[in-house]
């Protein structure tokens, strides 16, 4: 049997066919306070970070006269000179400021050395305890999580001072080890945040490698982890962010200009202008200044984390 095609031709005289347009549905109330909300929430959350640039490029003699407007009057770059290093003391007390001055470079090197090496060491170290926890059958195993879960209950100052007695009595106050030692190791929420994603996991493949002969430890290299991109950069991630950005304990432990952090920088360059007149223009310029790695590396990492996490969640 053969098929035959025919073609509909319009009969001569008649109106052509006109496409189909979808009828577009009306916007509800509803949506345009859902709209109207999220454009408040981004508004309050963005405006803080544009009014410190401003801060920033406003000169420090315009800082009373400009500050009901949106714009500085005669914006300057002088003050993230001045921070960086890039100024002469002159200059730097012609454009208002106190002659403090900040290592910047050193101190930004030391907290990316510091956040870098806590974010991944804890991260990976972490994930080994969670997939113990979620693979591995052993005594007390239900109790020992129990245990780490109740650190999640411990305020981080109360584990302040016998972290400094035993970075002290070990002789590494002021030392970038004594800095990393007590946060390397061990996060109660990374392991409890990883272990309920190991748990979501299917045993099917873990069990074809164990019969294969892969031990635990190749399991979880070669299985669990290319299994568990997405959220293990996102635990990276956050841990980055969060030491990038403490201050007691640096404050406490790193207490030579070696060590020195740039969140605890920026803090000794605030303490070194007079309390009657605060350098703000210089201290908005570092602040600025000091966002910018996150931001390079939430740059970087932000579309290789999104896609692990849309394969994640396809799988």
């Amino acid at each position: 049997m053969t098929a035959t095609l025919t073609t509909v031709r319009p009969v001569p005289g008649s109106p052509p066919a006109r496409p189909r347009t979808r009828r577009r549905r009306p916007v509800g109330v509803g949506a345009v306070l859902a709209w109207v909300v999220v454009g408040l929430v981004v508004l309050a959350t963005v405006f803080p970070f544009y009014w410190m640039i401003r801060t920033a490029l406003t000169p420090a003699a315009d800082l009373i006269t400009d500050a009901g407007r949106l714009f500085p009057s005669d914006p300057t770059l002088i003050n993230f000179r001045r921070v960086l290093g890039l100024a002469t003391l002159e200059e730097t007390v012609a454009a208002g400021g106190s002659g403090a001055s900040i290592d910047f470079v050193r101190y930004t090197l030391n907290s990316l050395f510091y956040a870098g090496s806590v974010a991944v060491v804890q991260t990976f170290s972490c994930a080994a305890a969670a997939y113990a926890f979620a693979r591995l059958h052993f005594p007390g195993r239900d109790l020992l999580f129990g245990v780490f879960l109740a650190g999640l209950m411990i305020p981080p100052i109360f584990t302040l001072l016998p972290n400094f007695a035993l970075v002290r009595e070990l002789d590494l106050v002021g030392t970038m080890a004594g800095l990393v030692a007590p946060a390397l190791l061990m996060n109660p929420f990374t392991i409890f945040f990883l272990r309920q994603f190991f748990l979501s996991l299917p045993r099917q493949v873990e069990e074809a490698a164990m019969l294969d002969g892969v031990g635990s430890l190749g399991r979880f290299w070669r299985i669990t982890l290319p299994m568990s991109r997405g959220p293990v950069a996102t635990m990276v991630l956050i841990t980055f962010v969060a030491m990038w950005k403490d201050y007691l304990w640096p404050l406490v432990a790193g207490n030579s200009d070696e060590t020195r952090l740039l969140s605890v920088g920026l803090g000794v360059f605030q303490q070194q202008s007079p309390n009657t007149s605060p350098d703000w223009t210089g201290l908005m310029a570092g602040s600025a200044l000091s966002v910018v790695p996150v931001l390079l590396i939430l740059l970087l990492l932000g579309k290789q984390l999104v896609q692990s996490l849309n394969f994640s969640a396809g799988k």
